[in-house]
């Protein structure tokens, strides 16, 4: 049998079911609800408290050691997400929407799109996430006409629209 998991509750079982009645960030209320239910002492196990409440048992013991560190301020603290960093620099923005309404040379496709910025500004983009800005972003549809077969006459063509 494994040793049993050992932690002292400081708060009191109803400061921490106010909190909880007050919290609106799911992701605090379901810390708040580990920390009531483990003060209540409702789950022997906690493997079964942590599939009660829906986390990872690694998740939940995280939780607990941070509890026991750092205390319940630390705890419901959330550090995820951070700021996201531009794919496409301000720089190129500008230019590549020149390009994309450039009627001399436009651009064949997003192939020749990465290429053209790899060329004229030495940067490095990947193809999707190129694609994914210039939709976004000037809702681009680069297209391109069906290629024409190499026996195809014009000239058969006209004389045939112009008899039906």
């Amino acid at each position: 049998m494994g040793k049993v998991f050992e932690i002292t509750i400081k708060e009191s079982l109803s400061f921490l079911k106010s909190q909880h009645k007050k919290e609106k960030n799911q992701k605090k209320k379901i810390r708040l609800l580990s920390i009531i239910l483990t003060k209540e002492k409702r789950f022997s196990r906690r493997v079964d408290l942590a599939e009660y409440l829906g986390v990872n048992i690694d998740t939940l013991n995280k939780w607990t050691k941070k509890y026991k560190t750092f205390g319940l301020e630390e705890l419901l603290t959330i550090n995820s997400g951070g700021k996201r960093r531009e794919a496409v620099p301000k720089s190129i923005h500008k230019e590549i929407a020149d390009k994309l309404h450039d009627s001399n040379a436009p651009l064949q496709g997003y192939t020749d799109a990465v290429s053209w910025i790899k060329q004229e500004f030495g940067y490095q983009i990947k193809y999707h996430t190129l694609r994914a800005f210039m939709i976004r972003n000037f809702g681009s549809k680069l297209k391109t006409p069906r290629k024409s077969h190499y026996k195809k006459d014009e000239v058969a063509f006209e004389t045939f629209k112009k008899t039906s």
